[in-house]
């Protein structure tokens, strides 16, 4: 490494205007100078060295930790600032004292109409059009009356890593004194049925024994005073509080055990996974099997439970790892101080301005080529689907043009809404036709706001359908008098009954002319099926490399007599006189 060297990088993003340069190497007396002066530093000979904001800087602090990083800015004095948490990034948390709403507020309805809401109901909390209120006639926006209480919506609270476990956040300190109150009426009553007993026991003179001969002598009797104090307090709750183990410790040896290593005994051991000596080895003191157990038996490795220990090495970020080390390698040896572990984040930016100038020097290298040689319409070639037009999707169509077997074309949806169905309709507005109207099918309703009727709603529209209409007609023309204008709108009709009746019988004329025309096309869809046979003979006996690309085919669907002449001079290996086809 010669002294004075200088090697300058430029910016990661590949770009001058940024002004980003990777700092200069330094001389060795730099070097050996700086050295002696951290020493130094560290003994306390020297003061310590102060950042931007005045404050000192301990010395045993590494280098790579106080140094600000050259990508930031290169020209700032070491600190400790960016190690800091910035205010600009923190999340503003809620504090410790919001909580969600208790309770609804009472006598707040509002008695005006709002700006801004619901216009059926009169709420704020939400629109017309979520709305869950019977819709009304008139809504409240032009009545304001029965204006409806807003919803009880709760805040959006979010917390802290301390707020999150603070099992007393919220907690209402008033709730405790209804606790303090029953526990306190639970000792008064204790109390009053003490004072009663010994009560009664004065007024059955019990309580006389004390003046007995065996009291006087030091002895006491088995139904004396303090022997009763000493049973009522047995049923104190705090009598054994000091034989209980503190929690979490258990003196029992029983009970005492150690487990390491804990597995579920349902996996399967490693080394029983294949029982062939010359499989995977398994390493009985680390427990472990590097290599597929499963190697040499034909399955595939995807599919198998368990495929060795080496997967670890070969899958996640471990790669891309070895990818990044190896370029931090590489670099170094070019003269770059990088270093994976030391400067993670400068190696990082290095290496993807490395990866996107490699990617523009391909490109560049192959338009070069390309400019020089040429070629680029092979690589813009269609796929052969294209060329052979033929696909491995199988699409099987009906005679009417729908699809049986295969994919079905994607329905377009469009930007509005669609299948919404309103006043309890089970179709929606248009998907019933009659006479020039639209309606709904599930109730041959027309009217478009109208409530579904089902099942009563389609035989009332069927009723009313099936009225003889001629028969009122006829008493109608009874009734009164026909005019000339009526009397001419009748001849007009008998006579297009009567021209009906002559174009029937040019029909069946008509029909052997069409007969006629079929086989006429059927004839030339026999020629044309012969020369396309003719046609395939010939290239099966061209060599591949040879024939030519089918690109110019017409895809459009076959006729009806381009079928019929398929299906005769198609030729069946099963049928046992297809030997006599060509004769």
């Amino acid at each position: 490494m010669a002294s004075g060297t200088v090697i300058a990088s430029t910016p990661p993003g590949g770009s001058n205007d940024v002004g980003l340069e990777e700092p200069k190497k330094m001389t060795r007396e730099d070097w050996r100078k700086k050295k002696e002066l951290e020493e130094q530093r560290k003994l306390g000979n020297a003061p310590a060295e102060v950042d931007e904001e005045g404050k000192d800087i301990n010395p045993h602090i590494p280098q790579y930790i106080s140094s600000v990083p050259w990508y930031i800015d290169p020209s700032k004095r070491p600190t400790l600032k960016h190690q800091r948490p910035q205010p600009e990034k923190q999340k503003q948390f809620s504090t410790s004292g919001d909580w969600y709403k208790r309770g609804v507020q009472e006598n707040a309805l509002a008695t005006r109409y709002r700006k801004g809401a619901c216009e059926n109901c009169g709420a704020m909390t939400h629109n017309k059009k979520d709305c869950l209120e019977r819709p009304r006639k008139v809504g409240a926006k032009y009545t304001s009356m029965n204006i409806a209480p807003d919803e009880h919506v709760q805040p959006q609270l979010m917390f802290d890593y301390d707020g999150k476990r603070d099992r007393w956040n919220g907690y209402n300190p008033e709730e405790h004194m209804k606790i303090v109150e029953e526990y306190s009426k639970v000792d008064l009553a204790k109390r009053t049925l003490k004072a009663q007993k010994l009560q009664e026991e004065l007024a059955s003179g019990k309580l006389e024994q004390v003046n007995s001969p065996r009291h006087q002598w030091g002895e006491e009797e088995p139904n004396s005073q303090t022997e009763r104090d000493h049973n009522s307090e047995d049923e104190d709750e705090d009598k054994y509080a000091d034989d209980i183990d503190m929690p979490g410790q258990n003196f029992d040896s029983k009970r005492r055990i150690t487990v390491r290593n804990l597995r579920i005994r349902e996996d399967i051991a490693k080394y029983l996974r294949n029982l062939d000596p010359n499989s995977a080895y398994y390493d009985p003191k680390t427990r472990a099997m590097r290599e597929n157990p499963y190697a040499n038996t034909g399955k595939n490795p995807d599919e198998v439970g368990y495929a060795g220990d080496n997967f670890v090495r070969y899958t996640g970020d471990t790669i891309s790892m070895a990818q990044t080390q190896l370029f931090a390698w590489e670099a170094y040896d070019k003269g770059s101080e990088v270093h994976l572990q030391a400067d993670p984040t400068k190696l990082e930016l290095l290496y993807k301005s490395f990866k996107v100038k490699k990617e523009d020097f391909k490109a560049q290298q192959k338009e070069g080529i390309l400019e020089k040689y040429g070629g680029q319409e092979h690589l813009d070639a269609p796929p052969a689907e294209l060329l052979l037009a033929q696909t491995e999707d199988y699409v099987e169509y009906s005679r009417h043009g729908t699809v049986i077997k295969g994919q079905e074309k994607a329905i377009a949806r469009s930007k509005y809404e669609e299948d919404v169905t309103i006043n309890n309709h089970m179709c929606i507005w248009g998907s019933y036709w009659k006479e020039g109207k639209w309606g709904y099918k599930c109730c041959h309703s027309f009217v478009k706001y109208s409530y579904c009727t089902g099942e009563a709603g389609k035989e009332i529209a069927n009723a009313e359908a099936d009225l003889p209409e001629e028969e009122c007609r006829e008493e109608e023309y009874m009734a009164k008098p026909k005019t000339l204008v009526e009397m001419h709108q009748e001849k007009q009709k008998e006579e297009k009954k009567k021209k009906k009746k002559k174009h029937k019988k040019s029909s069946n004329s008509d029909s052997d002319g069409e007969e006629r025309k079929k086989q006429e096309k059927l004839k030339r869809a026999l020629n044309a099926e012969e020369a396309r046979l003719l046609h395939v003979k010939e290239l099966m006996q061209l060599d591949e490399r040879k024939r030519p690309y089918n690109s110019m085919y017409e895809a459009r669907e076959p006729t009806e007599e381009e079928m019929e002449a398929y299906r005769m001079k198609r030729q069946r290996p099963d049928d046992p006189m297809a030997s006599f086809l060509g004769q």
